[in-house]
């Protein structure tokens, strides 16, 4: 399993790539190194590099092309997220793409193409870098798509599909045709991902546009993204068992819409937020968290948010964005970062097998129709989420189970190579308070 970190640059927050320091990125590169981080994931701001529908700046490319040429002196991997997008409560869309130029930048066709032209030329800039982890599409694009944006681009589940398609071409257009794609062979370990990450609303929210099957049928590996500020530890508390299995939970329930057996599960952003973490308890959230997240198969690994705090100078953050970091904004560690250099420098052990028990999620009506109010059932306080964590949590193990949907539960070859071995049904009357696990049945 690898660990990484989300770079948030000491000095200037993402604001940084406007004025871009190689000097000040090399600081905060090695600092992350030294926790025993094997890749950083980086975000240039969309504006910045795409000012104009059709103007994508050279510079701004080779500078992103540093950063990766930076951490690779460091021994460090580099995941370039394209669509920034959404960072930390604030939107960073071109002017091209709002007010007096608004148009859906899901659905018209001149803006799909020009965003398109972005990412591949992003790509084709990096393609041939040694280091090069993968291609994310954007941060969390699909709190765009519905509320609560206060101003959302509205599209059908259908478009969302299109979209996602259009965007994971693109950048597999880059990367195979950037200027020195020929050298890709030369490539630390295997080609290089491109991946399509959102926030929860896609796993536990029915009116989200894109939902599960977005992250499981696009690009090369299932992309989660874990905060316990969205219910999670209001309902179990800032370490118990609910908060700091959340991310497991969410890489299990990711994987049950993989097609694949196999496919890799990514947690690829995940942090102790002090709204609902104290500071005191970030050091054992962090350890829990990952620890827990490295029992679930197939995980590609944990990328953690973020390596420093955002500076007081800055105005109009979330007060929890101040004081998100491994690292202070000035770079003395914290103890959630002397969690994660622990872990990270030990490494994790690789599960021998996948969990053996799948817990059923009802995806389906009987009929085989879709069933609405499945994502409901897996939010923060649904009955399935309980379900799951009375098993997680009463597993002989301590691994939580796989999740295995209703729609697909009759593929024996699928079930087999997952390591399905038993499956368990949520019970009936569960209301969320009062758990009863159905006994296992053995699987036919």
């Amino acid at each position: 399993m690898r660990f990484g970190v989300n770079y948030t640059p000491a000095v200037g927050w993402f604001h940084s790539w406007l004025d871009f320091s190689a000097s000040d990125t090399a600081r905060d590169l090695e600092a992350i190194a030294s926790l025993g981080a094997d890749h950083v994931r980086i975000f240039p701001l969309w504006p910045v590099v795409q000012p104009n529908r059709t103007l994508i700046r050279p510079q701004a490319l080779r500078d992103v092309a540093t950063v990766v040429d930076i951490a690779g002196s460091f021994g460090l991997d580099v995941n370039v997220d394209a669509l920034q997008g959404h960072l930390s409560s604030f939107d960073f869309v071109p002017s091209w793409l709002d007010s007096w130029h608004r148009r859906n930048m899901f659905t018209d066709p001149e803006v799909v193409a020009s965003t398109a032209a972005y990412v591949e030329a992003l790509a084709a800039a990096v393609a041939d870098r040694p280091n090069l982890l993968g291609i994310s599409i954007g941060n969390e694009v699909n709190q765009f798509a519905h509320a609560p944006h206060p101003a959302p681009h509205d599209i059908t589940a259908e478009q969302g599909h299109a979209w996602a398609a259009a965007m994971v071409a693109a950048a597999r257009r880059g990367l195979s045709g950037g200027p020195g794609a020929s050298g890709l062979e030369a490539r630390r370990g295997s080609a290089p991902l491109v991946t399509v990450a959102q926030y929860d609303a896609a796993w536990y929210d029915d009116a989200q546009p894109f939902g599960p099957e977005h992250a499981a049928d696009h690009g090369d590996a299932t992309i989660t993204h874990s905060w316990v500020f969205n219910g999670t530890a209001a309902l179990h508390g800032p370490l118990g068992a609910g908060s700091v299995r959340h991310g497991e939970y969410l890489v299990q329930l990711a994987a049950a819409w993989n097609r694949e057996p196999g496919r890799p599960n990514w947690l690829q952003e995940v942090g102790a937020p002090t709204n609902v973490v104290p500071r005191s308890d970030a050091a054992s959230f962090t350890e829990q968290t990952i620890r827990h997240v490295a029992g679930a198969q197939d995980v590609l690994g944990v990328t953690w948010w973020c390596s420093h705090d955002v500076s007081r100078s800055l105005a109009d953050f979330p007060e929890l964005e101040y004081d998100l970091g491994l690292f202070t904004n000035d770079g003395a560690l914290k103890p959630a970062g002397e969690a994660f250099a622990a872990l990270a420098r030990a490494g994790a052990p690789t599960p021998t097998a996948p969990p053996s028990t799948a817990l059923v999620l009802d995806d389906v009506l009987p009929d085989g129709t879709p069933r609405h109010g499945t994502r409901a059932d897996c939010a923060p306080g649904g009955r399935f989420a309980a379900a799951w964590l009375a098993l997680a949590e009463s597993a002989a193990d301590g691994r939580g189970p796989q999740v295995v949907l209703r729609s697909r539960l009759a593929d024996g070859a699928l079930r087999g190579a997952r390591g399905i071995a038993r499956i368990v049904e949520v019970p009936g009357d569960l209301d969320g308070t009062s758990l009863t696990v159905a006994h296992p049945a053995t699987m036919p």
